[in-house]
């Protein structure tokens, strides 16, 4: 199913009156069940599908935005020791922060898991591989 037929089905199932484009009261209904505020005066027109799929994929990517930022810090904080990389050492200091006891050859083979180029440490995009 191509991403244009999937925001059609979302589109037409807000456009209760089938008449091609959002009222202020289907689009109003739209954005409460995304659990989203919108002022009023945002909604004053009537939206076609082509601005209701740039809207939706704005709010798609301030999503994917967040969730990069939120991975980011948790990333950080695993690092800790400034190498920009999470080393056994970094994780287990993190752990015992956390109350989980582990030793250095487990947090070894932890990291071992997702080290994808087998370097010993997890990178940024190796930390994201365990993660997702």
């Amino acid at each position: 199913m191509s991403k244009c037929s999937i925001y059609e089905r979302i589109f037409n199932r807000f456009d209760e009156d089938g008449d091609g484009k959002l009222s202020p009261s289907e689009l109003r209904r739209f954005v409460e069940t995304r659990v989203e505020e919108l002022l009023m005066e945002e909604v004053q027109e009537l939206v076609a599908l082509e601005e209701f799929v740039q809207w939706v994929e704005r709010d798609i990517r301030g999503a994917e935005e967040r969730k990069m930022e939120e991975l980011k810090e948790a990333y950080r904080m695993y690092e800790m020791d400034g190498s920009e990389c999470i080393t056994p050492k970094s994780l287990n200091r993190m752990l015992s922060g956390l109350g989980v006891s582990r030793n250095m050859e487990e947090c070894s083979v932890m990291i071992r898991q997702f080290d994808v180029n087998g370097d010993g440490i997890l990178s940024f995009d190796e930390f994201k591989l365990m993660v997702l």
